[in-house]
C-alpha cells in the first residue's frame, strides 16, 4: 500500500466498518454525546472485549454519568459496577482519582488535547487521542494494537511501537481520515485481519496489502 492508495482503501474500510457496526466506545458517543462518558468507556475498554465493556458501562453509568457522581462511589463499589474488565482494581483507581484530578488540574472541565488528557490518571496517548477524536470530534489519530499491526502489515509505514505509529501516520494520513482510521481499523482487526490466521481470501483490500 502506498498513500496514493489511501484514498481507496479508506472507502473500502468504511463499508466494511458499516456492515460489521461500530465499536463500542463510537455507541458511548452516539448514545450520550458526552466527552466524559467517553473517557470512562475508553479507559474501561483497555484490554477487554467490547461486550464486557458494555456491560461495565451500563452498571456505571446506571449510577454515574458525570464526575460528581463518580466522586461519590467508594472505589471497592466502583470494582464491583465494572467487574470483570481487565485490571478492574487498578481501572477502579483510576476512575475514583478522576475527578479529584480534573478539578486541581483543570477546574472541572475535562481538556479536548491529548497532551491535556494524558495528565489524568489512567489515561495514556492512545486514551487520549480516541477521546479527542470520539469524544470530541475533533483530528486525532488513536493508535492500538489493531491500527499498529494493518497499517504495518498493508506496508504504509514501517514502525516497531505504536507510538512510533501514531507519529508516522500523523505525517502521512491526511487529516481528513484521522477521526475515523481508528473505528476502521478496529472493527477490520476484530472481524478480519487478526493477528494470527487473518482472513486474507475475500479480503476487499488485499489487492493493497504487502503480504498478499
Amino acid at each position: 500500500m502506498t498513500i496514493k492508495d489511501i484514498p481507496a482503501v479508506n472507502r473500502l474500510l468504511k463499508r466494511e466498518f458499516e456492515n460489521a457496526g461500530a465499536p463500542i466506545i463510537e455507541l458511548i458517543a452516539a448514545q450520550t454525546n458526552d466527552p466524559f462518558q467517553v473517557l470512562v468507556g475508553t479507559i474501561l475498554s483497555a484490554r477487554t472485549k467490547d461486550a464486557c465493556t458494555a456491560g461495565a458501562c451500563r452498571r456505571l453509568f446506571a449510577v454515574a454519568t458525570t464526575p460528581e457522581d463518580l466522586d461519590q462511589i467508594p472505589q471497592e463499589t466502583l470494582e464491583k459496577l465494572i467487574f470483570p474488565v481487565g485490571f478492574f482494581r487498578d481501572k477502579a483507581r483510576h476512575l475514583k482519582a478522576l475527578p479529584a484530578a480534573l478539578r486541581e488540574k483543570f477546574g472541572g472541565v475535562l481538556p479536548h488535547t491529548v497532551e491535556e488528557l494524558c495528565e489524568l490518571p489512567g489515561v495514556g496517548r492512545k486514551t487520549a487521542n480516541l477521546v479527542v477524536a470520539v469524544g470530541f470530534d475533533l483530528p486525532a489519530i488513536c493508535v492500538d494494537v489493531h491500527v499498529h499491526r494493518i497499517t504495518n502489515r498493508l506496508g504504509l509505514i514501517k514502525t516497531k511501537t505504536p507510538y512510533d505509529t501514531e507519529m508516522a501516520l500523523r505525517a502521512t494520513l491526511p487529516k481528513r481520515y484521522w477521526k475515523t482510521w481508528n473505528s476502521y481499523l478496529v472493527s477490520f482487526g476484530q472481524t478480519r485481519c487478526a493477528p494470527r490466521n487473518p482472513r486474507c481470501d475475500g479480503c476487499p483490500i488485499r489487492q493493497f496489502c504487502e503480504n498478499r
